[in-house]
Formats: C-alpha cells, sequence, structure tokens
C-alpha cells in the first residue's frame, strides 16, 4: 500500500476585468419592494411504500385529513407507508396579487425513502404573522429518483436527493402583501452592496439627471425626492430611476473555497512588495505485508505476518522571486504562474501573504 503526501504551492491565474457602469436596478432595491417567506406543513400521499414508517404525527396528520371528510379513524389503525409528511417553503414577492401562481418547495419530514410519484393534499402557506398567503396542492416533480428493493440481497440506485422536490407554481395566492415604497413624495434606494463611495457615485449620477434629487444617507441607503413634474406618477418614474447607470466601487478582497479549490480576488487588490518563495515537498510511504514461518517440525511455532514499510522523501528545488512594482494581484498571479504553481499552494500564498502584512486586500476563506 503507498500513501503519498504532497506539500506544494498552488497558483489560479486571476484575470483582470474593466469596472464598467451598471443600471441602477441591478445594484439596488427600492426600500418595500420585498419578498417575503412562506412555510407550511403538508401530506404528500401516493408514494407507493415509500412513504413514513408509521411515525406517530403522519398517523394523526392522516386521521385529521380523514376527519375533514367525515371519517373518523384511530390513528393507530392508518397504515402511512404510502403517505409522507413534508415540509412546504416558498417566497412570494412583492406587489404579488391574489390568484397569481407561486413555486413551492416540498422536503420530506419523516423518514420516506422517496417522494417520487407523489401528490401534495391542500396545504397553507403561512407568513411569520401566522396568516395563511397561500395554499398549495399539486403533483411533486423530483430532482433524483431511488430504485430497487434493498435490504439483504437487494440493491438500491440513488441519484441527488429523492426525498426534495418542487411545485412549479403549485401555490396560488389567497392574501396580497401590503407594499408601500412612495412615502411623502420620497423613496429610498438600498444597495445589494454597501458601500460608501457606491452610494455617492450613484447619487451623483441621479442628480445629473434630475438636480438635487437624491442624497445619500449612509453606505446602504440613498433617498430620492420625487420631482415635481413626477408627482403621482410613482411607476414611471421609478422605471426612469433604475435606467440610470453608475459605476459601483469594489473592495479589496479575496475569497478561498478550500473545498473546490477557486480563488475570487478582486482587481482592486494591492500587494506590497514582497520576495515569495516556492518548492515542494514530496513524502511517499509504502506498506509492505512478509510471513514469517517456524523452522520445519518446530514445536510451539506459528505463522505470522510482518509488516515492513518504507519512506521516501523527494524535495523539489525551490525558487525564489522578488515581486516589484506594479503591486497588483495580477502580477503576482503573471509570476506565480510562470513558477508553476498549483491552485492549492496559491490559498497557502495568500494566507501567508495575509499574516505577512504584504496583502493589502479582506482575505475571506471558506
Amino acid at each position: 500500500m503507498t500513501r503519498m503526501f504532497k506539500f506544494s504551492l498552488l497558483l489560479a491565474l486571476i484575470t483582470p476585468f474593466a469596472l464598467h457602469a451598471s443600471r441602477i436596478k441591478d445594484l439596488t432595491l427600492v426600500d418595500g419592494g420585498r419578498d417575503n417567506q412562506l412555510v407550511g406543513y403538508g401530506l404528500v400521499v401516493g408514494l407507493a411504500g415509500d412513504g413514513d414508517s408509521n411515525a406517530a404525527t403522519t398517523l394523526r396528520s392522516v386521521a385529521n385529513v380523514l376527519q375533514r371528510y367525515g371519517l373518523t379513524i384511530n390513528p393507530t389503525d392508518i397504515k402511512a407507508k404510502n403517505v409522507a409528511a413534508v415540509m412546504l417553503t416558498a417566497d412570494i414577492g412583492a406587489f404579488v396579487k391574489s390568484g397569481t401562481r407561486i413555486d413551492v418547495n416540498v422536503a420530506s419530514l419523516g423518514d420516506a425513502k422517496s417522494l417520487q410519484g407523489g401528490v401534495l393534499l391542500q396545504s397553507p402557506l403561512l407568513g411569520a404573522d401566522g396568516r395563511v398567503y397561500a395554499v398549495a396542492q399539486g403533483p411533486i416533480a423530483l430532482g433524483g429518483f431511488l430504485g430497487g428493493q434493498g435490504g439483504a440481497g437487494g440493491a438500491t440506485v440513488q441519484k441527488n436527493h429523492p426525498t426534495v422536490g418542487s411545485i412549479s407554481s403549485g401555490a396560488i395566492v389567497e392574501r396580497e402583501i401590503p407594499a408601500v415604497i412612495v412615502r411623502d413624495n420620497s423613496l429610498r434606494l438600498l444597495l445589494h452592496n454597501p458601500d460608501f463611495i457606491t452610494a455617492s457615485r450613484m447619487a451623483d449620477a441621479i442628480n445629473a439627471q434630475w438636480p438635487a434629487a437624491a442624497m445619500p444617507v449612509d453606505s446602504a441607503t440613498i433617498r430620492v425626492n420625487l420631482p415635481a413634474d413626477f408627482r403621482g406618477r410613482d411607476v414611471d418614474f421609478i422605471a426612469r430611476l433604475g435606467e440610470v447607470e453608475s459605476t459601483p466601487d469594489t473592495v479589496a478582497r479575496i475569497v478561498i473555497n478550500e473545498r473546490t479549490g477557486t480563488i475570487v480576488a478582486t482587481s482592486t487588490v494591492r500587494i506590497s512588495q514582497v520576495a515569495i518563495a516556492h518548492g515542494s515537498l514530496t513524502i511517499t510511504v509504502t506498506s509492505t505485508l512478509g510471513v514469517s514461518q517456524p523452522n520445519a517440525f518446530s514445536r510451539g511455532g506459528s505463522t505470522v505476518t510482518v509488516p515492513s514499510t518504507q519512506t521516501d522523501v523527494n524535495e523539489s528545488k525551490g525558487s525564489f522571486f522578488v515581486l516589484n512594482e506594479p503591486p497588483t494581484i495580477e502580477r503576482l498571479a503573471a509570476a506565480l504562474n510562470a513558477l508553476g504553481v498549483s491552485t492549492r499552494d496559491m490559498m497557502a500564498i495568500f494566507q501567508t501573504l495575509k499574516r505577512s502584512g504584504a496583502l493589502q486586500a479582506e482575505l475571506v476563506v471558506n
């Protein structure tokens, strides 16, 4: 058996890009025009034996449903293999009117094997205030499947998660959520990525169209007064306001995802003059099993296995370079790419640069 451990530095090329102006509608959200979350509990039927294994909660739920139709049944007399208790979640957008259909996510709450082929019974969806805003019902679409019987001598085949599905347009909105976006002839824009420079630039771009109309309140909020010729025409003004373009500012940040080996860095990252050494170390551990036997006609001896381990160390020639001007992330990426550094090693380099104080950026490791 051979085990190999590699210690090396990885490099990913981060391509610089020019930052262009974006529409205000893509950078902000109008205060009052937010989505709301809904949640509910329901039963999925028709699961052909893949439902809950007679869970007490599921049995009581089935008995309650049947009682609505005038059937009084003891929960202990019900078999729930074709039924699964599920939780429902949905997002209801702003300005959605009564009668509009929305999508619903369905997830098993008990120990059901699969929701394949199931149909959700009529279930209310509640908001955070406990009121019913929509009602869901319909057949469930899954992104996976479960095949085979399993058990002793059996086999199963599973793809993705068969206990989670969705119902496209499966809920009908019953109550509209009131939304007020214009108060006292003014509205507020909420930035998706709060930043003082972005807020200031955006206010300047708005004022270039409608003088003295916008005022940045903080890094995340801009107050905009409706011009006199747009009073009473709120929708028309918001539509034209969304088309105004502004250039957002970006924070100097490097985000590292160690699980996937992904590195993303903004073009504003700067690095102080620094010297970097790169090398790699490979350790190979080989384990073999030998057999030790007693001599012929010996008494009391036994045959045993004797493990043998051999360790080899291979250290490649290191390299050392000095990063001069310009002190940018593009310069560092080009230098490390020239050395053949891998992506995982690049992560170690960035973390070491941050600890040394040479990396003038926020480092986020996921």
